[in-house]
């Protein structure tokens, strides 16, 4: 089957936005049966809205800790419980198993 470009107006932001044979021809190959409704801007920040920030290239909350090997402070991606040892980067690679 040959696609053609075609142009498409934006549910969300009234844009018009082109609809590229390429992209038809992904959809048709992933079973999509109905056009996008939403610019790529507006499908982005639709997609933010719904997972969160935490997406790729989001920055992570960050904890502050102590390295219980060398003492220095550090940041780490979880909250520490007190439970376990939490150590800087550098000592992690050393610590750690494998």
């Amino acid at each position: 089957m040959s696609f053609q470009d075609k142009s498409l107006q934006c549910s969300d932001c009234g844009a018009t936005f082109t609809f590229s044979a390429e992209e038809q021809e992904l959809f048709q190959s992933r079973g999509y049966t109905n056009e996008p409704k939403r610019c790529s801007p507006c499908r982005q920040a639709k997609k933010s809205e719904r997972y969160g920030s935490s997406g790729y290239g989001a920055s992570r909350q960050m904890f502050p800790a102590i390295c219980a090997e060398c003492g220095r402070d550090t940041e780490v991606p979880f909250e520490p419980r007190g439970d376990r040892p939490v150590y800087c980067s550098e000592c992690y690679r050393k610590v750690r198993p494998g």
